[in-house]
C-alpha cells in the first residue's frame, strides 16, 4: 500500500510589533517542488498548529511562515502528508526560536478614600502591578496601574475588605506582554504533564 510522504522547507519570523494579523503564510517557492494542489494543505497544517500551540497549548500569534522548498513522491504524497509535514516543520522551527508565553495586561483604575491609598498601592504591587500614578477626583484618590489579568482574580472582594467597601475599580485590556521566566516554566511543565496524562 501507499505511505505518507511530504517534505516542507521554509523559515519562520515574527510579524512586526503591533501587527493585527495572527499569522502570514507566504509561498516563496521558485518552481513546483510542491505541486500547487498541496499548497492549501500546507497552509491548513500551519493554521492547525497555530491553534493548538506548541509550548503551552495556547494559540500562537504574530508569526510569518515562508515556504521556500519541499519534496513530493509520485505515489505517497497527499494532502494529509503535507499537513502533517507542515505541523512538524513548524514545531521544530518554533521551538528552536525560544518562544515566549504572553499574558494579557490590563489598565486598572482604582478609586479609594485617601486613608486607603497605601494599602491599595501595596496590594496592586503584590499582584505584579506597575503603578503609573495617582490623582485626586472628588475627594477620592484614583490610582492607575498596569496589572496582569491573571493576578486580578479575587481583586474585587479583596478591595472591598481592605477599603471597608468604599473602593471601586475598573479595568480594560491594554496589551499582551511576556510572562516572567519562572511563570513560563511552570506553565510549560503543567501543559506537558496534562499532555502526558491525556496520552495514557
Amino acid at each position: 500500500g501507499s505511505g505518507q510522504y511530504g517534505r516542507v522547507i521554509g523559515y519562520l519570523e515574527p510579524l512586526p510589533e503591533g501587527s493585527k494579523e495572527q499569522y502570514v503564510f507566504d509561498n516563496e517557492m521558485i518552481g513546483n517542488a510542491v505541486p500547487p494542489e498541496f499548497i492549501p494543505a500546507i497552509e491548513k497544517g500551519l493554521r492547525e498548529q497555530l491553534e493548538e500551540g506548541a509550548i503551552a497549548g495556547n494559540p500562537i500569534q504574530g508569526v510569518r511562515f515562508a515556504l521556500t522548498d519541499g519534496q513530493t513522491h509520485p505515489v505517497d504524497s497527499n494532502e494529509i502528508a503535507f499537513r502533517m509535514a507542515t505541523r512538524g516543520a513548524f514545531r521544530q522551527g518554533f521551538m528552536a526560536a525560544n518562544p515566549i508565553v504572553l499574558e494579557p495586561i490590563m489598565t486598572v483604575e482604582v478609586e479609594v478614600p485617601s486613608e486607603f491609598q497605601g494599602t491599595t498601592v501595596s496590594n496592586l504591587s503584590r499582584r505584579r502591578g506597575m503603578i503609573l500614578g495617582s490623582d485626586t477626583r472628588d475627594q477620592m484618590i484614583v490610582i492607575t496601574a498596569e496589572v496582569p489579568l491573571s493576578e486580578m482574580f479575587g481583586y474585587s472582594s479583596d478591595l472591598r475588605s481592605t477599603t471597608e467597601g468604599k473602593g471601586t475599580f475598573t479595568m480594560e485590556f491594554l496589551r499582551h506582554a511576556p510572562v516572567p521566566k519562572d511563570a513560563q516554566n511552570d506553565i510549560v511543565k503543567e501543559y506537558e504533564k496534562q499532555r502526558a496524562e491525556g496520552n495514557k
